[in-house]
């Protein structure tokens, strides 16, 4: 299965907005925005990217598959997705990147970001309606419950994220009994329950081009 590897905080600094791919570090100084707000490479600071329309639409879509750490051919395929969907398609591809079971385990606190996400769903240490699923791109569905593993609430990585999400608010279509190691769609997000740094309907006119 291919993955998304290499730096990532040049990533955000690529698209001039924190994408928060580093959990935690993302809030502190450390993070790469804070330190170097100037894209990378050798002449990040001097460069000056030509402001088309086609390089709007391209950072947009840039900015909105880095986040959730897919992959162009998966990307397109939920797009795809989308289109076929009833209803506004930009607001339908947010819906499936949120419903993504990586990001839904990121959002209920048992990782720091969606890469760490993507391990812990590899390695087997969730449950979907009490089966073990370790498919990171599973689009979950209204009612679905997903805890941790008995046998993997112990590990240190998901200790260490609940102990730092406890008090943070969880998005409002997810319930979450942290103390139980499992949470709960409660409906499928919509664009209000959605806060990404991204117009997704740029997206949609780049795919429509």
């Amino acid at each position: 299965m291919a993955n998304i590897s290499g730096p990532v905080c040049r990533n955000c600094r690529r698209e001039g907005v924190k994408l928060f791919l580093k959990g935690t570090r993302c809030m502190t100084e450390k993070c790469a925005i804070e330190r170097r707000s100037y894209p990378p490479g050798q002449h990040g600071q001097s460069r000056r990217s030509r402001v088309t329309e086609y390089n709007t639409q391209l950072r947009e879509k840039q900015k909105l598959r880095r986040m959730y750490g897919v992959l162009e051919r998966q990307f397109r395929g939920m797009f795809k997705r989308a289109e076929r969907q009833s209803g506004v398609t930009g607001e339908n591809l947010l819906s499936l990147l949120e419903r993504r079971l990586d990001n839904v385990v990121y959002r209920l606190g048992f990782a720091f970001s969606r890469k760490q996400a993507r391990q812990v769903v590899n390695h087997g240490h969730i449950l979907v309606n009490g089966r073990k699923t370790d498919i990171p791109s599973y689009t979950v569905l209204e009612d679905d419950v997903i805890e941790v593993r008995p046998r993997s609430r112990e590990l240190v990585a998901i200790q260490s994220s609940l102990a730092t999400a406890d008090g943070k608010d969880v998005v409002n279509w997810l319930d979450i009994d942290r103390n139980a190691f499992k949470g709960q769609v409660r409906a499928l997000p919509s664009k209000e329950d959605i806060e990404v740094p991204v117009h997704e309907q740029i997206v949609v006119e780049l795919y429509s081009r």
